[in-house]
């Protein structure tokens, strides 16, 4: 009798183990899956999108970056993953279009006005004209600079969170005959709450590919492959690896 029990009691115990065992495996499955541990997967959400081909002049390299450019903000602009915040060119049309106006408006009353009377006023809105086309230039320059995407989502688990994400991105010249151009791509990441009063993680990182990696010698571009970089790049920095 003791020694059935006491065999009983080992089974059990190895049944014990055995589920402990497969509680570990499942854990492990999950984890080995890629799935980004910040909530977000940018590959599930570009899977099954719609995708126009894009052709481009590879011998052009502006041409290239540009088509680079837009498939960033067409793959982290999806309903599931960020909203893109177009502050950098609100403010830039603003300055234009005060620019316009100015310069319109000063040539229309220099035109109706006499010469002498409408000096004045002809000279302030010269001025203001550089002014504000000078405005628009250094906030490209030392604001905006190589940016392509800004990007924002609130998350609500047990307090409502805000993901800024912004990239930017730069073409690298060949510097030999048998390297090619270069796509540079960097990206920041930061998730806080409490209006942006706590900051709960931060990441950034910065990579760089061959143009030839993801356009063919008629200038097609690769979208899948493409996605696949940028959007394992954006979850490596949200994770913080």
């Amino acid at each position: 009798m003791a020694r059935r029990k006491a065999a009983n009691g080992v089974a059990k115990s190895v049944e014990v183990k055995d589920v402990s065992s497969s509680s570990v495996a499942v854990d492990t499955t999950k984890s080995s899956t890629g799935a980004s541990t910040s909530g977000i997967d940018i590959l599930a959400a570009s899977t099954g999108a719609a995708r126009e081909p894009i052709k481009v002049n590879n011998m052009n390299l502006a041409d290239l970056k540009n088509a680079c450019d837009d498939a960033v903000k067409k793959l982290l602009s999806q309903p599931d993953l960020f909203q893109e915040n177009h502050q950098h060119t609100d403010v830039k049309l603003a300055l234009g279009w005060a620019s316009v106006l100015v310069a319109g408006g000063t040539a229309l009353y220099g035109w109706k006005a006499e010469f002498e009377v409408a000096k004045p006023l002809v000279w302030a809105g010269v001025i203001l004209y550089v002014i504000l086309t000078a405005a628009s230039t250094l906030y490209s320059f030392f604001v905006e600079k190589n940016t392509v995407y800004v990007g924002r989502r609130k998350t609500l688990a047990k307090r409502i969170e805000t993901e800024r994400i912004t990239v930017a991105s730069r073409t690298l010249p060949a510097v030999a005959a048998r390297v090619a151009p270069r796509y540079h791509v960097s990206v920041s990441y930061m998730r806080s709450s409490n209006g942006g009063k706590s900051l709960l993680g931060r990441g950034q990182s910065n990579e760089e590919r061959a143009y030839t990696e993801f356009f063919d010698e008629e200038g097609t571009m690769d979208q899948e492959r493409f996605d696949r970089w940028v959007g394992a790049l954006v979850e490596r920095v949200m994770d913080g690896r």
